[in-house]
């Protein structure tokens, strides 16, 4: 099942119209619909406050799985099939799927210089970002650091932030924890 479905399908269950979940994530109700119907992939950010408007966590919008307590991903090549682009333009392939109710978000994120759009968003949780190839470029407020292949950094996501890679093509594991 996709993201968009399961967020319907969490909607309907509560009996929530489309209109007051996507006035209470703010944002419009046709980029809710476009979701729900599967024709973009929302940002991290809005995935983390449709889940909290929906009263669930991220990891179950995007999981899928048997509620094992162990999850073994295989390795995937950079950027590959399995990646899912972004309506912000990077892609981003969660780890661990079939782990259910997870506390943190693991996820490889696959960004190429000029499709990624310039972003600046806040939500709840924390977050750490460890480059694995390549070069990215990440604001925190009004503060910009460039972290290069096996540098890391851990933020309050409450303050404005965003990654924009450096290099043609930049690779990061992204954890964050509501």
């Amino acid at each position: 099942m996709e993201i968009g479905t399961r967020i319907r399908k969490i909607r309907l269950q509560q009996s929530r119209t489309m209109t007051e979940v996507a006035a209470l994530c703010e944002c419009s109700k046709g980029l809710l619909s476009k979701i729900e119907n599967n024709r973009i992939v929302p940002a991290i950010a809005t995935l983390t406050k449709i889940a909290g408007v929906l009263g669930t966590n991220v990891s179950v919008l995007m999981e899928e799985g048997d509620g094992a307590n162990v999850a073994i991903t295989p390795d995937m090549a950079p950027c590959g099939t399995a990646f899912i682009t972004t309506n912000q333009g990077y892609s981003i392939f969660g780890l661990a799927p079939h782990f259910l109710n997870k506390k943190m978000q693991p996820l490889l994120i696959c960004s190429q210089k000029g499709l990624v759009r310039p972003h600046s968003v806040s939500h709840e949780g924390e977050e750490f970002i460890y480059v694995l190839d390549g070069t990215v470029s990440i604001h925190v407020g009004s503060a910009e650091y460039v972290l290069h292949k096996g540098e890391s950094v851990y933020i309050e996501c409450v303050n404005e932030h965003g990654v924009l890679p450096v290099t043609e093509t930049a690779l990061y594991l992204d954890i964050f924890v509501k």
